[in-house]
């Protein structure tokens, strides 16, 4: 897009019983995309695939609640309520018109599920390196609900840091293919200061609190199996989707059988971040895929 349409605004929306904050960048009447963003992330995230955007497109982008400048709960999150809120959130942007999205990690497990119990809703998805997270054994649910009912008294915390460039250097020794600046402006875009004045992710730390109850690929693979609309999955070469099915191939066939209208394009040198790793690759991929399924 054109430097002037890189510059985001945001608003803020009631949802339901909190508020949510939601970035735009583009001009109000190009065509919509929804971007999604991960676990302990926010929406500035996709900063650098909006400016790698060739066309012009107008891309809305929400903190999830519990993130960024939206509504922090300061309790545990119960998961199904992203469902919620992104039917709310597509009804307010595109009440007439199914939608474009795009999700990375989190935000593509909701969009995807979002997908296949609204199929009428999601004329396409892209998928940034997510293909479920691994299946928790029947067995862990006592334990893991007994540690979520001991935990409920001691609050998580998130590390802090003394100003941004420290927590930019740590986002560079996380991941060395961040550039300084790209670092610096993740650190300042996607940090908050406490009331001491040191610098934390702009996120709940509840986010951190154990989920209560096992994580059920079934369901999501269900869900797959019913999502309509053409689904484009990139997948990361160092990511999440590589990493856990490296050793067990069947499994990852079996996953991906689940899209009726699937193509996956592997991204190079690159890690779970892709989107901070190559915007430019991530971006024309986004754009090939829209532009071609629309077409047909």
């Amino acid at each position: 897009m054109q430097p002037d349409q890189c510059v985001s605004r945001s608003e803020r929306i009631p949802v339901g019983a909190i508020h949510y904050n939601v970035r735009h960048w583009g001009p109000p009447g190009a065509p919509l995309i929804f971007m999604l963003h991960g676990w302990m992330d926010s929406s500035p995230t996709f900063q650098f695939v909006v400016e790698a955007l060739e066309g012009e497109w107008h891309v809305v982008a929400p903190d999830w609640r519990g993130y960024g400048a939206s509504t922090w709960l300061g309790r545990p999150y119960w998961f199904a309520d992203y469902f919620a809120d992104l039917e709310i959130l597509l009804r307010h942007f595109s009440p007439d018109s199914p939608a474009r999205l795009v999700g990375h990690s989190m935000g593509a497990s909701i969009a995807a599920a979002y997908a296949g119990a609204r199929p009428e809703r999601v004329r396409g998805l892209v998928m940034l390196d997510f293909l479920g997270l691994p299946q928790a054994g029947a067995d862990e649910a006592p334990t893991r609900l007994r540690h979520w009912l001991e935990t409920l008294d001691d609050p998580p915390a998130l590390r802090s840091y003394g100003d941004c460039a420290e927590l930019a250097r740590r986002l560079r020794f996380s991941n060395p293919r961040l550039s300084v600046a790209r670092a610096q402006f993740l650190a300042r875009e996607c940090g908050r200061a406490t009331p001491e004045g040191r610098i934390v992710p702009a996120c709940d730390p509840w986010h951190r609190h154990p989920a209560p109850v096992p994580y059920q690929v079934a369901d999501a693979m269900a869900c797959w199996r019913a999502i309509s609309a053409p689904v484009r999955l990139l997948v990361a070469e160092q990511g999440y989707v590589a990493q856990r099915f490296a050793e067990d191939g069947a499994e990852l066939a079996r996953r991906l059988a689940c899209f009726s209208r699937l193509v996956r394009e592997d991204i190079a040198d690159c890690g779970h971040n892709l989107h901070h790793d190559q915007p430019e690759r991530v971006a024309a991929a986004i754009e090939n895929f829209f532009q071609v399924a629309e077409r047909g």
